[in-house]
């Protein structure tokens, strides 16, 4: 009989697949993270920048509702999030309204790990309890405390697991992407090494250029900003140069070897 369990928390179809727990439906919840788009924050000496792989739109779609994979919380607050859409909305909405209560109440900022802290236990909660699912998303959350010029980058798992990094990848081959990063990430890299490196990143993931993809730069006591397309396309086209150069360089040597 197909369609869905009726159980209290539910996110699988029915029969489950063979070989898998149905009692842990926080694999399921990573099952969605993993299929949806690729997301990478990189961590540099005063900077923070966030790059996501951007799906494209339909030829009937109206491009203003086309959903953005990275999303403000505050002034000094950005997540970016991999997996369901829709789970994540109510997911930032969430935090959006944690954020301004706590700045109501204690008339200062949420610090990063705070709302970090705060999405974590939300998804904990889900969980854990009846009539819900976990929610099937993971979220790159980056920023800076106030007064604070240090950059903060934290992920989030489906399970509410939440830890800091200096750089890392989630969604569709993050696996890829993340054996790239340990390769090439450098301490203190400036702001245009730390771009340089998001958007290397997810050149390995998207094969369509600058057109799909978006990068989100944050500075202390700055906006958050956005990359225009043709900035995107500088870099991807310098990038792809150095790839070439590289490549060539390479070339000589292997016919050396084979003439030896």
């Amino acid at each position: 009989m197909s369609g869905y369990d009726r159980a209290l928390s539910v996110f699988r179809q029915h029969p489950p697949p063979v070989n898998a727990n149905p009692s842990i439906e926080v694999e399921y919840a990573l099952e969605a993270v993993k299929r949806g788009t690729c997301a990478v924050g990189v961590k540099g000496r005063d900077v923070v920048v966030l790059g996501c792989e951007k799906r494209s739109a339909l030829k009937l779609q109206d491009t203003r509702t086309t959903p953005s994979k990275i999303c403000k919380i505050d002034k000094h607050l950005t997540l970016a999030f991999a997996g369901l859409n829709a789970d994540a909305r109510v997911l930032i909405d969430k935090a959006r309204v944690e954020a301004q209560s706590h700045k109501l109440t204690l008339e200062d900022p949420a610090s990063v790990e705070y709302i970090t802290k705060y999405i974590a236990g939300v998804q904990q909660r889900y969980t854990q309890s009846g009539g819900v699912r976990p929610f099937g998303v993971s979220t790159l959350v980056i920023g800076f405390d106030p007064n604070d010029k240090v950059p903060k980058l934290y992920q989030t798992e489906p399970s509410g697991i939440y830890s800091a990094w200096k750089a890392n990848a989630i969604g569709r081959s993050s696996k890829t992407v993340r054996d790239l990063l340990e390769k090439s990430y450098e301490e203190d890299m400036d702001r245009e090494a730390s771009v340089k490196l998001v958007i290397k990143s997810l050149l390995e993931v998207v094969q369509t250029g600058a057109r799909n993809i978006e990068i989100a730069i944050m500075s202390p006591g700055s906006e958050l900003e956005l990359l225009d397309s043709e900035t995107l396309a500088t870099y991807v086209a310098d990038i792809e140069a150095e790839k070439a150069a590289e490549a060539a360089k390479k070339k000589p040597r292997s016919s050396d070897q084979q003439q030896a």
